[in-house]
C-alpha cells in the first residue's frame, strides 16, 4: 500500500468519523425535542381538564415539581384584582415563603431583571405581555438558583400555562358571580362545601394542623332593630371588610348566611389561630358601631382544630358548641377548645 492510498483512506476514516459525530449530535437534539414535546404534552394532558385559577397554579406546580425543585408559585394580575399562591412548603418555611411573595408582590420594582435573592431564597419572575393578561408569576426556591436548562423549560411551559390563565379569568369572573355574597363580596357557603373536603384530606394525610373560627356578631340584631336594615347591611360589609384584611390568602373565609362567618386557617394550629382571633375581635370593635347608647357591636368566637378522626359534621358541631360557649360567657371573646 502507497503513502497516498494510506492518507487515503485516513482522511476517508477521518470524514466517516465526522459524519458519525455529526449524526449523533442532530440525534441527540432530536431525541431532547422529543423528550421535551412529551413534558409539554404531560402538562397539556395535566391542565385539560382543570377551570380555575387555584387548580391552575397548583396543576402547574405539580408538574413542575420533579423537574424543577421550587417552594411556591404565585400568579398575580392586578388588573383583575386576582392573586393566588400555591405552596409546597409547610410549617414556617411555608408561612416564610408566602410572606416573601406577598412582599415581592406588593412591590412593584423588587427586581433586578427577573431576578432577586433574599435569605437564601430565589425568586424569578415572568410577565405575560398579552392584552388582557399582565399577570407576574413568581418561581421562589431555597438554597440554589434556576439553570439555564430549567429556565429554558420554564420559558416554553409558561406559553401553555398563560393560555390556560386567560381560560381560568374568565371561568372565575362567572364562577364569581355563583360563589360569592351579593352583599360582603365574600366567598359564600357552596365555595366552603366545595374547598372544605380537600382541605381536611390534605390536613389528615400530611398531619397538618387545621384550625377553624366560627364568628357570630353581637347585638346585630339590635342594630337591624333600631337602625334599619340597610344601616344593618353595611355594617355587614363594613365588617367582611376588616375580616378579609386580617386573613391570609391562602386561608377560606365565608359568610355562612345571617351574621355569622367562618374562617378555616390553613396549616394553622390552635395557637396561632387564637392569636388571629383576637386580633378579629379588637377589629370589630374598632369599628366602634351602636345600636344605642348602651349597645355595641362585636364578635364572638368559637375556635378549634380538626381531629385526624373527625368528620366535616362532627367538626361543625364541635366548633358551634364552642361558640356557643363565647355568648353564654359574656359575648365578644374567643373560646378555644
Amino acid at each position: 500500500m502507497t503513502l497516498r492510498t494510506q492518507e487515503a483512506q485516513i482522511s476517508g476514516s477521518n470524514l466517516q468519523q465526522a459524519e458519525l459525530e455529526k449524526v449523533m449530535v442532530e440525534l441527540d437534539i432530536v431525541k431532547k425535542q422529543s423528550e421535551r414535546l412529551d413534558l409539554i404534552n404531560k402538562l397539556h394532558a395535566r391542565m385539560a381538564g382543570v377551570l380555575s385559577l387555584t387548580g391552575m397554579i397548583e396543576a402547574y406546580s405539580v408538574w413542575l415539581m420533579p423537574r424543577v425543585n421550587h417552594e411556591l408559585i404565585g400568579y398575580n394580575n392586578s388588573s383583575r384584582k386576582k392573586r393566588h399562591l400555591f405552596c409546597s412548603g409547610h410549617g414556617p418555611n411555608r408561612r416564610k415563603a408566602i410572606a416573601f411573595a406577598e412582599q415581592l408582590i406588593e412591590n412593584k420594582s423588587p427586581f433586578e431583571g427577573s431576578f432577586t435573592k433574599k435569605d437564601g431564597r430565589c425568586a424569578y419572575k415572568w410577565i405575560f405581555e398579552t392584552v388582557d393578561d399582565a399577570g407576574i408569576l413568581l418561581i421562589l426556591k431555597k438554597g440554589h438558583e434556576l439553570s439555564p436548562e430549567e429556565i429554558n423549560l420554564i420559558n416554553h411551559s409558561l406559553e401553555i400555562l398563560a393560555e390556560c390563565l386567560r381560560r381560568g379569568l374568565a371561568y372565575e369572573e362567572l364562577f364569581e358571580r355563583a360563589s360569592n355574597d351579593a352583599l360582603t363580596g365574600l366567598s359564600n357557603r357552596r365555595v366552603f362545601e366545595e374547598r372544605i373536603y380537600g382541605m381536611m384530606e390534605s390536613a389528615k394525610r400530611h398531619h397538618h394542623p387545621l384550625s377553624m373560627i366560627s364568628m357570630d356578631l353581637d347585638k346585630f340584631k339590635m342594630i337591624n332593630d333600631n337602625l334599619g336594615h340597610q344601616v344593618g347591611d353595611e355594617v355587614l360589609k363594613s365588617v367582611a371588610q376588616v375580616l378579609k384584611q386580617a386573613v391570609r390568602s391562602t386561608d377560606l373565609l365565608i359568610r355562612m348566611g345571617g351574621d355569622e362567618f367562618l374562617l378555616i386557617l390553613d396549616n394553622t394550629d390552635l395557637q396561632n389561630a387564637r392569636i388571629l382571633a383576637e386580633r378579629l375581635c379588637v377589629a370589630v370593635d374598632a369599628l366602634n358601631i351602636w345600636a344605642d347608647d348602651a349597645t355595641k357591636l362585636g364578635v364572638s368566637i368559637g375556635l378549634s382544630q380538626l381531629k385526624q378522626d373527625e368528620s366535616l359534621k362532627q367538626w361543625l358541631e364541635r366548633t358551634d358548641d364552642i361558640l356557643y360557649l363565647a355568648k353564654a360567657e359574656g359575648r365578644s371573646r374567643v373560646v378555644m377548645e
